[in-house]
């Protein structure tokens, strides 16, 4: 997941076009195929030995169309643009132009980013409803359709935002780092976070070679906790034949400190606490294992009432 190219006063969202070249030439020297989001539906399931590269840009930032737009147009390399309908035309954003030049390519596919980019965990669910349906108006009305794929805005959402999305939308993508597969929730989709401080060479050459970390489900499913709620008790269950899973390790920002939490099993069931509340607004789990020659990764992100 990228946001801006090239805008180097923002390092918390920018990637610098030079390494995010680089980063296209470690894909294609590792012989790694990109993902055609027209194929979601055929290949949701990832074989072990298959794995390949999505790559989304939220926000439409104006640097995306200067300056890695022609980059990927003349790779031909698929992705999903994440648009936010009311700040385009604004000042460093894209406007509705060139959304449909890029949009008239093949390869190009434009996401539903909300309306507003507002943090919607702070909407009541009528206002919440009324900005996503200004969205897809938008959508219809410049595009004449409302994409398939949606993103949350800061990857935060409640269980009830993710129902309605689930009515309007085919897919769902947050920012969890993780890799997707098919017993991943379609509507919670992870992506890894591609930035100044987490898109160096060497984290990336690791992350496009990780394998998801397969679950039968995920506990609790409402990934909002509210103050009472604060540390929570994940429970995660795991298939009967992961049979490396017990190896499984994990690390939490508890305490707004990464640290290893609390973690038993019992049979292929891990349940996970925390020793501190989450004092941060977005409460992350990052799992890792070894599986024979591969590493597996999973990432869960929790949105914390902290106020």
């Amino acid at each position: 997941m990228y946001h801006r190219f090239n805008e180097n006063k923002y390092p918390s969202t920018n990637i610098k076009i030079d390494i995010f070249k680089k980063q296209l030439e470690l894909i294609e020297k590792n012989n790694i195929e990109y993902y055609d989001p027209a194929k979601f539906d055929d290949e949701y399931y990832i074989p072990k030995k298959d794995h390949k590269i999505l790559i989304t840009i939220d926000d439409a930032f104006l640097s995306f169309y200067e300056n890695a737009w022609p980059i990927l147009k003349k790779k031909k390399i698929p992705f999903i643009l994440f648009v936010s309908t009311e700040p385009i035309g604004k000042l460093g954003y894209m406007n509705w132009e060139q959304i449909k030049e890029v949009s008239s390519y093949d390869f190009a596919y434009i996401g539903n980013h909300s309306h507003t980019h507002e943090y919607l965990l702070n909407f009541s669910h009528k206002e919440f409803e009324k900005d996503i349906r200004n969205s897809i108006e938008l959508f219809k009305d410049k595009l004449g359709y409302n994409p398939i794929f949606f993103s949350y805005p800061f990857g935060e959402y409640n269980l009830r935002q993710t129902q309605y999305i689930k009515n309007n939308f085919k897919y769902g993508f947050g920012q969890h780092s993780g890799v997707i597969d098919s017993t991943k929730n379609r509507f919670e989709l992870p992506r890894f976070p591609i930035n100044e401080k987490y898109g160096d060479l060497e984290r990336f050459k690791f992350i496009i070679k990780l394998f998801p970390i397969p679950y039968k489900n995920i506990y609790p499913e409402d990934k909002f906790i509210s103050k009472k709620q604060n540390p929570p008790t994940i429970k995660i269950n795991f298939f009967d034949e992961q049979k490396y899973i017990k190896n499984i390790n994990c690390f939490s920002n508890e305490g707004n400190e990464w640290r290893n939490p609390i973690m038993e099993f019992e049979k292929n069931s891990l349940e996970i606490n925390f020793r501190e509340k989450f004092t941060f607004r977005r409460g992350r789990v990052n799992c890792s294992v070894q599986d024979a020659n591969i590493w597996r990764w999973l990432g869960i992100q929790m949105s914390v009432e902290v106020n």
